[in-house]
């Protein structure tokens, strides 16, 4: 029973290896950390100018403190420390990450949109190549003066 888990523990590495060593894999580790830069873009541009800016319509102050309830109070020790942190609800916050969440799919659609764009004007763009590739072939100057002689001389002995 331990050599079958040995081979099948080589199986599995070998196979590990394989996935690995594919091309994709790299693909995806690069698109997963421009995700996360991407995300910490859109996070700060959601906290730090478009929720101050309906803040600042909404009356000068910060959406976010406007519409996180403090339920319990945080309590502070003498030296000003905070103790026990208290209980928040925190509408404002959730806000910011719905309109960080709208942002990012906004961008995530526009990008596949382009995509499939670009994708489709690449086939129809092969259609056409293939169309023409397709078109049948003239005769040649050599077989078009062949049947140009035979014709004569059909001609003449005609006459």
């Amino acid at each position: 029973m331990a050599e079958e888990e040995k081979k099948e523990k080589k199986g599995l590495i070998k196979e590990f290896k394989e996935f690995i060593s594919r091309g994709n894999v790299l693909d995806m580790a690069v698109g997963v950390i421009i995700a996360t830069a991407f995300g910490k873009i859109t996070t700060s541009l959601v906290n730090d100018v478009i929720m101050p800016a309906i803040g600042l319509l909404c009356g000068g102050r910060d959406l976010t403190d406007i519409l996180n309830w403090v339920i319990v109070p945080a309590t502070l020790d003498e030296a000003g420390e905070v103790v026990d942190a208290g209980v928040t609800l925190g509408f404002g916050t959730f806000i910011g990450t719905i309109i960080d969440f709208i942002l990012v799919a906004l961008v995530v659609f526009l990008i596949v949109k382009a995509f499939n764009k670009a994708r489709e004007a690449a086939e129809k763009r092969k259609k056409q190549e293939e169309a023409v590739e397709e078109e049948p072939a003239g005769p040649t100057s050599e077989e078009l003066l062949t049947e140009i002689r035979d014709l004569l001389a059909k001609q003449n002995k005609g006459e």
